[in-house]
């Protein structure tokens, strides 16, 4: 019962997120932050899902960035989601505007589509990307992953958003999410608790085409180690938070 009441309420809440989001997007001409204000908006949703969400942003950094992140479920949209900084949009494939609402608050607030299934495409799309980082002074949030993990761990990651930081010339900031699969249980009142955390900047101005493999495997080894760190914690604190209960 608790499932479906869940599902039903979570499901009109996204809905009015999303038609509000819009509203709120186009009156500010599509602003880049408007991306944020929305995205912390869904990461509310946490609490109607019985998760304990803890978010570590990195304070006092604004500069131009690419932001990548570990892709696990559907989740996603309610945990990582709230990591989103400011003056910051996403990049995702061009068939989410046909998801309904969702679609259209992806557009209203600035990111950008790509068609991944055409190399050539997707290079040019990176390519355009670069140069708006460095015209309008914004950041690029990418799952680098290219799609969802569900439960297989953190997975290989693709070039796109490595070569978008070397060309723009600014840092890769990673962000991670620990471990959601099997986490959530709609049926269950509480979920337990899941962290979010934004680690050190790593910068790019020492790579290019011929060493990228090295930036990309920096990024993952640390990308891979804390999301461990997160999961241990995260099982220390649901020991603790059960024996205080008993």
């Amino acid at each position: 019962m608790l499932k479906l009441i869940r599902i039903f309420i979570v499901g009109l809440a996204a809905i009015l997120i999303s038609l509000i989001g819009t509203i709120y997007a186009l009156l500010r001409l599509r602003h880049p932050s408007s991306v944020g204000v929305v995205a912390r908006m869904f990461s509310q949703l946490h609490k109607l899902l019985g998760i304990k969400l803890i978010c570590r942003p990195m304070p006092e950094f604004n500069q131009p960035a690419i932001y990548i992140g570990n892709h696990q479920n559907n989740y996603d949209m309610v945990t990582i989601s709230s990591m989103m900084p400011e003056r910051t949009v996403s990049v995702g494939k061009s068939s989410l505007i046909w998801v309904p609402f969702f679609g259209l608050v992806y557009w209203a607030t600035g990111n950008i589509f790509i068609r991944r299934e055409k190399r050539s495409s997707a290079i040019s799309t990176m390519n355009q990307v670069a140069s708006i980082i460095k015209q309008r002074q914004i950041s690029i949030w990418m799952f680098p992953e290219g799609t969802r993990s569900r439960g297989k761990g953190l997975l290989p990651f693709k070039t796109g958003a490595f070569h978008t930081a070397i060309a723009a010339g600014v840092p890769i900031v990673p962000v991670v999410c620990s471990t959601l699969h099997n986490k959530i249980d709609l049926n269950r009142l509480n979920n337990g608790v899941v962290i979010c955390e934004t680690l050190p900047p790593i910068e790019t101005s020492g790579y290019n085409r011929d060493n990228i493999k090295e930036l990309i495997e920096k990024c993952y080894t640390a990308m891979q180690t804390k999301i461990a760190e997160l999961d241990n914690e995260v099982a220390q604190l649901e020991n603790l938070q059960q024996e205080n209960s008993q």
